[in-house]
């Protein structure tokens, strides 16, 4: 069984201006620079021939390149406690159209969505029990983040292989977009 996930790979100064921000919040698991990305789509484990499957209909989802900039940091929570801190993407119609794209391409393999509204964000750390006054401060520090443009060419099936000291990331698969008429 595969664990697989569609996203996109950031540019190394961009994981590297992001990964700078991981510090103060005692007790957070902050993301690896060389992990840092955006899912577009969670997929799940897999057999070998469903991945096959995915593979297929994805070699095929067709959308032009663009831009997208990183703005702001935000976070999320349940019960009232905060457990993931995130960086945002500014509004973009055109990355909705590329997840919706492949949402509709992994549904014709057989993959269902989970039924999550799409909240396009780069996971920064997980938290348990961490400080709300710590939490607020970085929140209050890192809002007006912004990073980019990010050119997006291409997306890509990742592989995810959980160890205790993390999850490893592996891309299977790159997918270009295609060059905007001139």
């Amino acid at each position: 069984m595969l664990r697989l996930f569609v996203g996109l790979e950031l540019p190394e100064d961009i994981r590297a201006r992001l990964a700078g921000l991981a510090a103060g919040i005692p007790g957070a698991r902050w993301t690896p620079e060389e992990n840092l990305h955006l899912t577009l789509r969670f997929i799940g484990e897999v057999s070998a021939p469903d991945a096959e499957d995915i593979h297929d209909v994805l070699s095929v989802v067709y959308t032009r390149r663009f831009a997208m900039t990183i703005a702001g940091v935000g976070h999320f929570e349940s019960a009232g406690q905060v457990h993931t801190l995130w960086a945002g993407i500014e509004k973009n119609p055109e990355l909705t159209a590329l997840r919706d794209r492949i949402d509709s391409a992994l549904k014709r393999a057989g993959q269902a969505g989970n039924g999550q509204r799409f909240v396009p964000h780069i996971t920064l750390a997980r938290l348990r029990d961490a400080p709300a006054s710590r939490v607020s401060t970085f929140l209050a520090a890192n809002n007006l983040l912004r990073a980019g443009p990010i050119m997006v060419d291409r997306f890509t099936l990742f592989s995810s292989y959980l160890q205790s000291s993390g999850p490893i990331y592996h891309a299977e698969a790159e997918y270009p977009l295609a060059v905007a008429a001139e």
